[in-house]
């Protein structure tokens, strides 16, 4: 760890966390207090920009290039915070990290004892399992090798009922039947060990890793989510992130390798500018701060890109629309939750709100977009004033993550985390 790390190590780091969303143009960071078991404030911030050579399509390449970038940003969070925490929460992404919700339905011998702990354990640590068997086969059938070794990184019970009776809590219940629905995602171990020798060698004690989609999914919070439709659809810098919810539940999480700096490396090639100088100018573009001339210069070069992009998140919905795996009501939610840096472009609005890219999914109606900002991620807060744009919501997310964790959550999670650890030893 840096200077400031060091100097502010043992204060007060039992009560606070950091979440580190370690993305491929910048690595983010946020130290946030943890007020009680459903609430924390964010108390210092921290980004620093990554190189090139750092990270391809949301997964490390160079080691210790991103454990020098996520080092620059911690520290920067512990000038302001004035503290450095022990516990981490890690962001993961990329083409290769997989999440699907799987049903199952467990017919039980003796229908007239109440169910158990251990009964419903071993109901989801059989989904599970076969969840994992099949992201074998997935990753390798994309990716060509025969043997790909995955790991489980977030697990979450979407769905419960009894003799078709919805339930949140299923102990002390009698009956035949239980159907149980769990969403899992699971990435290479190649990738998440490279992860977890980053967090090794900043010192600190990894507490989740999270697929980044899932953590946005469940950033509006409980009250919100607990009858939420929605497509949540998270732009970085390598990636575009894709999460369906639907009734409350998680139905699956999708990655493209197409984010931000593809559109970069566009401007860069049709206005013959550097890496760096197409940066700024798409940026000071997304912020409406170029001339009229140079902002149509920049649009057109970004014309074939976005069409390209969006046809990306067609393919994805409609896997999500016909795949077996996934409810058996195909009709497409009626909102899209947007956040990341790429989704600022005025282009990825324009083609979304238009009225043809959707016609052929099962949609019942053009879907309402709304941009997620920071103060929507209802259980933590933001004590800087300087959190304010979509491109700091996986953050913010991340942070809320770490709290379900930190808060010993509802009966569903703590049952699903047993598991999950089962599964990783």
């Amino acid at each position: 760890m840096g200077f400031l790390s060091r100097l502010f190590k043992r204060r007060d780091k039992k009560q606070h966390a950091i979440a580190l969303d370690i993305g491929t143009e910048y690595v983010k960071t946020l130290i946030f207090r943890i007020d009680d078991t459903h609430s924390g404030s964010v108390v210092g911030i921290g980004k620093q920009k990554q190189k090139l050579s750092d990270m391809h399509g949301g997964a490390v390449t160079d080691i210790q290039g991103v454990i020098k970038n996520c080092e620059l940003a911690i520290d920067q969070a512990a000038q302001q915070a004035g503290v450095v925490p022990e516990q981490v929460v890690v962001g993961i992404a990329g083409e290769l990290v997989k999440g699907v919700s799987n049903t199952i339905t467990h017919t039980r011998r003796k229908p007239h004892e109440r169910l158990t702990q251990v009964e419903i354990q071993e109901i989801i640590a059989d989904i599970q399992n076969k969840a994992l068997d099949m992201n074998k086969k997935a990753l390798a059938w994309e990716t060509g090798h025969s043997e790909i070794d995955v790991q489980l990184v977030n697990s979450a019970v979407v769905n419960m009922n009894i003799d078709g009776y919805r339930v949140q809590n299923p102990l002390g219940f009698s009956g035949r039947n239980v159907t149980v629905a769990v969403y899992n995602s699971f990435a290479p171990i190649v990738q998440l060990g490279a992860i977890q020798t980053v967090v090794e060698a900043l010192g600190l004690d990894l507490l989740s890793v999270a697929a980044e989609p899932y953590a946005v999914s469940r950033c509006l919070g409980e009250e919100e989510s607990a009858d939420l439709s929605g497509i949540f659809i998270d732009i970085g810098g390598g990636t575009t992130d894709i999460a369906v919810v639907r009734g409350g539940g998680l139905e699956g999480t999708k990655m493209f390798a197409f984010g931000g700096r593809t559109f970069t490396k566009r401007i860069a090639n049709d206005l013959k500018l550097t890496f760096k100088d197409a940066e700024e100018k798409k940026i000071l573009y997304s912020r409406g701060k170029l001339s009229e001339r140079e902002s149509v210069r920049v649009s057109k070069a970004l014309a074939r890109d976005i069409q390209i992009w969006i046809s990306g998140v067609e393919l994805a919905l409609e896997e999500f629309s016909t795949s077996e795996r996934f409810t058996d009501n195909k009709v497409m939610p009626p909102r899209i939750f947007m956040c990341g840096g790429g989704s600022l472009l005025p282009e990825i609005k324009d083609v979304l709100e238009g009225n043809d890219w959707f016609k052929d999914l099962p949609f019942s109606k053009k879907p309402d977009l709304m941009y997620l900002k920071p103060d929507n991620v209802v259980n933590v807060k933001d004590e800087t004033g300087q959190l304010n744009t979509s491109q700091q919501v996986t953050p913010m997310a991340l942070a809320n993550i770490a709290l379900e964790l930190a808060g010993n959550s509802d009966f569903k999670d703590r049952i699903s985390s047993k598991v999950v650890k089962g599964l990783r030893t």
